[in-house]
């Protein structure tokens, strides 16, 4: 009688083992995820490039497609992962007030946009027309609001600074316009007559259609190796690092 009991169990105790597993999986594939992208965000980090390695990555062929770019998943942060291919580093953008310091790679693909911020448009330079870079928003675990690549902008506000550099001058920004419009407003990276500026693009959440478009105004330029030792420092910090909103 037992064994026949036992028999009919088995069904019923291998489907909660799989729901165990599989709640396991979903509890921790944020978690993974983001171990992975800060391990590799780190390798680029902007103390491990010189200048004149810099110099040489702007001249790489790289695409700019957008359309190309997939959503941010374990998966992809997996397959980026085995793919192992070197990015070309070509600066590092750091804004003190949202704990956000990262690379800055040419051009946009899925894993430009998972370790770092891409350059949107050929042509950009540093300090001159609209600097237009983008990332991936990072969804937050068990209620803490992580500091992954773009994520910390949905916090962002007027008057907070960006800070941009290619090792020979940082550039400073004075942010002045925050808003979520559909991805359809490509004109936002755009240049605008007689104006320097800088846009941040990110989605609002993970997967979404919405921007979070984020632009402010250069209000000076700076020798790298003569800049105030607050700036330099804030071009130190670990990447991805958490983020918890000020109250």
């Amino acid at each position: 009688m037992n064994k026949a009991k036992k028999k009919r169990r088995w069904p019923i105790n291998l489907v909660i083992a799989l729901l165990f597993l599989s709640g396991l999986a979903l509890i921790f594939n944020a978690p993974i995820r983001d171990f992975i992208i800060n391990q590799n965000s780190n390798r680029y980090h902007i103390s491990n490039v010189t200048r004149q390695q810099i110099e040489k990555n702007t001249e790489k062929k790289v695409t700019f497609d957008m359309n190309s770019v997939e959503p941010l998943s374990i998966q992809a942060v997996l397959a980026a992962q085995m793919d192992n291919q070197p990015l070309p580093v070509i600066g590092g953008i750091a804004i003190p007030e949202l704990s956000v310091n990262l690379p800055i790679f040419r051009g946009v693909n899925n894993i430009s946009l998972m370790y770092g911020a891409g350059t949107m448009k050929a042509d950009q330079v540093m300090g001159a027309g609209n600097y237009a870079l983008a990332s991936h928003t990072s969804s937050g675990f068990a209620g803490i609001n992580q500091g992954n690549l773009f994520t910390p902008l949905q916090h962002a506000k007027n008057g907070m600074m960006i800070y941009i550099t290619d090792k020979a001058n940082i550039y400073e920004y004075k942010i002045t316009s925050v808003r979520v419009m559909n991805r359809s407003h490509i004109e936002v990276i755009d240049d605008v007559a007689n104006r320097n500026m800088i846009t941040l693009v990110t989605c609002e959440t993970r997967g979404s259609d919405d921007r979070i478009i984020v632009q402010g105004d250069l209000t000076k330029k700076i020798a790298f190796n003569g800049a105030p030792n607050d700036i330099l420092k804030s071009f130190e910090l670990s990447y991805n690092v958490f983020y918890k909103p000020k109250s």
